[in-house]
């Protein structure tokens, strides 16, 4: 069904992707003939947000900036420029993976987009690798809003570009 965003079993080489993780998860949103390549697809994702979920990472940027966590593209250039707060490592057409290294986690969101021309899909996967207590308690602290996040992040993937 177009649009719809589902919870679907990761298919991607975790341990190519972020070796160690310890925790990983992937949404996937029908698109049907929408020519979106990954970049596209990424950038519909994070720039082209709904509002609660702007408010919410503007919440989260300044409860961590006491703790020292990065926020909003902050630490080094990336390969492929930034998508909003996030560093694109590589990038094909068919896959865009972005993310960075801290000091208590290192996370990659990978995009996908698969499938022929009448039927094609967009997969997203979360990758998180924790280094210590803060980043285990980061982890946990954000799971409840992760799955709303992503799923309203996705929902805007298969609409016309803006």
């Amino acid at each position: 069904m177009n649009g719809t965003v589902r919870e679907v079993t990761p298919n991607v080489d975790a341990g190519t992707l972020l070796a160690g993780a310890h925790f990983i998860d992937a949404f996937r949103v029908e698109i049907g003939t929408a020519p979106v390549n990954a970049r596209e697809a990424c950038t519909r994702m994070v720039l082209h947000g709904l509002r609660w979920i702007d408010a919410l990472m503007r919440l989260r940027n300044i409860l961590v900036a006491p703790f020292g966590l990065k926020t909003s593209g902050e630490g080094a250039p990336a390969p492929g420029g930034l998508i909003g707060p996030f560093p694109v490592l590589s990038e094909t057409p068919e896959r865009l993976v972005a993310g960075f290294d801290d000091s208590h986690l290192d996370f990659r969101l990978v995009v996908d987009v698969t499938g022929e021309a009448t039927g094609r899909q967009v997969t997203s996967t979360t990758l998180v690798r924790t280094h210590n207590l803060l980043g285990r308690s980061y982890l946990a602290v954000i799971m409840p809003f992760h799955k709303l996040v992503v799923r309203g992040m996705m929902s805007r993937i298969a609409e016309p570009a803006r």
